[in-house]
């Protein structure tokens, strides 16, 4: 692990395993930190935001730390996005996005550090009053293991340019590029404690964690059943909290909607990164006028999307993340079979001896008020779903706990706008699905969760405002 500065082992001397999902075999083990690890790295950063050199770092020396750490990245790009697909199964070609991605929000963030603005509040004569924008203080940033690198710098570099020090648990099945990460650090410049990453399990390092009173923002991404029982935990010293959880978003197709497109976007909504995605387009709404062409032309090519080996750079669908996934997302691949008419897959992809390989898994005919139409998945399962209308369209979209992404599909641009509206969602697409950019917000409504990533909105979440008020009259107070 990587505290104050140095790696370490754990305090106990424990480790644990981490495999590649493609073969079911140990790749590496790592420190299996518990509360007196986690304490230690609160300490850390809690020393190094009060009185270490990270204070006196300006906003210009803390963006060029961050320009520095994405050039690094970059230029270790290849060796990054090849350990990232070993460690999670995904396909080499996603991994080389996803680590170009990650260079990328560093970057934005280095420039971003600069542009923290205060303001001049207009109050009455013989007085100035200003906003200071501060740092919240020490964060705890806990993070999920479909995007490891990427869900990283997502948090890392706006606290950093903020100001922030950070302790940051990558997923226990995915931490090897987080870890990796930490080669560069001291070299770069980073100052000791500044940012410590610790390796370990949700019950013995995550959830000591978010109770550590040295901590005082926690930044979550993972599931909504988790993200509540941290909600719990962190009430109880009040600290900040931002929280990015599940989703079950709708991609919804209307007849005039460019029919080619439209099958492609289907896919790849519901299917990039085997599904393990949370914005993942998994109920897939389908005008009925063009519902039986639909879910006939998706079902035919879905039998093209070629299942791998992670390295290869053909591979479109890697093995699922772990076994306790794969059980998870074949435990639901025959709740469908009991719920709706199976279209497409529906079961383990039978050409592999060895690792966590599923099938693309499609159903028709899905009622919204199923399982699979409700419950998150987080695997290559689609449920199709017809509707009528407008209308009848955005009242299944909403019907739904969560309320991350959704994606609208016509080409008549005011119905688009009309449902870009209408829907409870953080993030709508229209005639597209899943593009992201570091310059614009992510969230979501309901059980989603709340606060802001990415964009000026990012930083947001690890400022504090200060009120400063200055007397402009020196005649003394008449109070009695």
């Amino acid at each position: 692990m990587y505290i104050n500065g140095k790696h370490v082992e754990s305090i106990g001397g424990g480790w644990f395993p981490v495999y590649d999902p493609s073969t079911e075999e140990i790749i590496a083990e790592v420190p299996d930190s518990r509360e007196a690890d986690v304490d230690r790295a609160a300490k850390a950063a809690r020393t190094a935001f009060d009185s270490g050199e990270w204070p006196a770092t300006t906003a210009q020396q803390r963006g060029r730390l961050l320009f520095k750490l994405a050039d690094r990245i970059r230029n270790e790009a290849g060796k990054l996005a090849e350990l990232e697909a070993r460690n999670c199964g995904k396909p080499i070609v996603e991994a080389e996005m996803d680590i170009a991605d990650t260079a990328t929000c560093f970057e934005y963030y280095g420039g971003l550090a600069t542009k923290v603005l205060g303001h001049v509040n207009p109050v009455p004569d013989n007085a100035l009053s200003l906003s200071l924008r501060e740092p919240v203080g020490v964060a705890g940033q806990i993070i999920p293991w479909n995007y490891p690198l990427l869900m990283s710098a997502w948090k890392l570099a706006p606290a950093l340019a903020a100001g922030c020090t950070c302790i940051l648990k990558p997923a226990e099945q995915t931490p090897l590029t987080a870890l990796e990460m930490t080669e560069r650090l001291d070299e770069i410049g980073f100052p000791p404690g500044v940012v410590n990453v610790i390796s370990g399990f949700g019950e013995s390092a995550g959830a000591p964690l978010v109770r550590h009173p040295d901590v005082d923002k926690i930044a979550f991404t993972g599931s909504a059943a988790v993200g509540k029982i941290i909600l719990r935990n962190a009430a109880e010293s009040i600290k900040r909290v931002t929280l990015e959880l599940g989703g079950k978003s709708p991609n919804i197709f209307f007849s005039d909607a460019d029919f080619e497109a439209a099958i492609d976007g289907a896919l790849f909504g519901v299917f990039i990164n085997q599904g393990e995605v949370c914005s993942a387009g998994s109920r897939i709404l389908v005008e009925r006028p063009i519902y039986r062409k639909f879910v006939e032309a998706l079902a035919e090519k879905a039998k093209t999307i070629k299942l791998g080996a992670p390295l290869d750079r053909e591979t479109k669908m890697g093995p699922l993340v772990s076994k306790e996934q794969y059980e998870r997302v074949r435990e639901y691949q025959e709740i469908g079979k009991r719920e709706a008419k199976l279209l497409a897959g529906g079961g383990r992809a039978s050409s592999f001896s060895k690792g966590y390989y599923v099938e693309p898994t499609i159903f028709a005919d899905v009622d919204n008020g199923t399982r699979i139409a409700r419950e998150e998945v987080f695997g290559p399962v689609a449920a199709v779903i017809p509707f009528d209308g407008e209308a009848d369209a955005v009242r299944i979209a909403n019907d739904s706990p969560y309320g991350l992404a959704a994606a609208v599909w016509s080409r008549d641009i005011f119905r688009a706008l009309r449902v870009v509206k209408s829907v409870r969602a953080g993030i709508v697409w229209v005639n597209h699905m899943q593009p992201t950019y570091v310059e614009a917000p992510w969230g979501g409504y309901k059980q989603s969760g709340f606060g802001r990533e990415l964009g000026p909105w990012g930083i947001e979440e690890y400022l504090e405002t200060k009120q400063v008020y200055i007397n402009l009259n020196e005649q003394p107070i008449a109070w009695y």
